[in-house]
Parts: C-alpha cells; sequence; structure tokens
C-alpha cells in the first residue's frame, strides 16, 4: 500500500467515523426528547428505559432475569 494512498484511506475511515458519531449524537438527542415529552404527559421515564431494556432481550434472556430477581427479592424478604 503506497504511503499517500494509506493516509488518504486512513483520513477517510475517520471523517465517516466523526459523521456517524455526530448522526449517533443527534439520535441520542432525538431519545432523550422522547422521554422528556412522555415525562410531561405523565409517564415514568425510568420505567420506560427499564421497559426498552426488557423489550431489547430474546424471550429466554428475559425470564432467566426475571426469575433471577424474583429469587433475589425472594431472600431478602421483598
Amino acid at each position: 500500500m503506497a504511503e499517500t494512498g494509506g493516509a488518504d484511506q486512513l483520513r477517510l475511515f475517520i471523517e465517516r467515523i466523526e459523521r456517524l458519531e455526530e448522526e449517533k449524537r443527534g439520535l441520542s438527542d432525538d431519545i432523550k426528547d422522547v422521554y422528556l415529552e412522555a415525562k410531561s404527559q405523565g409517564w415514568d421515564a425510568k420505567t420506560m428505559r427499564a421497559i426498552v431494556r426488557l423489550r431489547k432481550m430474546e424471550k429466554h434472556a428475559r425470564d432467566e432475569a426475571e426469575a433471577l430477581l424474583e429469587t433475589y427479592k425472594a431472600s431478602l424478604g421483598l
């Protein structure tokens, strides 16, 4: 690989990453705005975030996590 070609390719990769990072920041801001909007209408953002995390999980992983939580709660008398 030629020195100049390698530097050009590296610069292009870095610029792509920078653009994607900017898009990611924009999406994060949009998500935050949706949670704020929901909160302003009386919804609990913390609970909504928990639901979003649960929905990302596969059913068997979610069932296992919920069973562990129940076991731990029972051990602590909750």
